[in-house]
């Protein structure tokens, strides 16, 4: 029984932020330098959780990792599906190893 309530306290810890927002913030306008600070939020998540992954593709060659995470982002920048662009930094991050380690 304690095991089940210390699962109901958890979960409702962890959808009550969520919850709260979703039900309240509908009913504020807010300015519109605010809500295009609000979209550019997931952008810096995304970057902040991928950057250091670059970093350590190879403790050794950091270099490694920051040519493939260009190779991410110029083929991301030609509206390559996300596939080709995960594709081509794999590819040019095994290139860099193989012939460069």
């Amino acid at each position: 029984m304690k095991i089940l309530l210390l699962i109901l306290g958890m979960a409702l810890v962890t959808y009550l932020p969520r919850l709260l927002p979703a039900i309240f913030l509908d009913r504020f306008q807010f300015p519109a330098w605010f809500q295009t600070w609000l979209k550019s939020i997931p952008y810096a998540a995304l970057g902040a959780l991928i950057f250091p992954g670059v970093l350590l593709v190879d403790k050794e060659q950091p270099l490694i990792g920051l040519l493939g995470g260009a190779a991410a982002l110029g083929l991301s920048l030609l509206n390559l599906h996300i596939t080709l662009v995960m594709a081509g930094s794999i590819c040019t991050v095994l290139l860099f190893q193989y012939f460069f380690v």
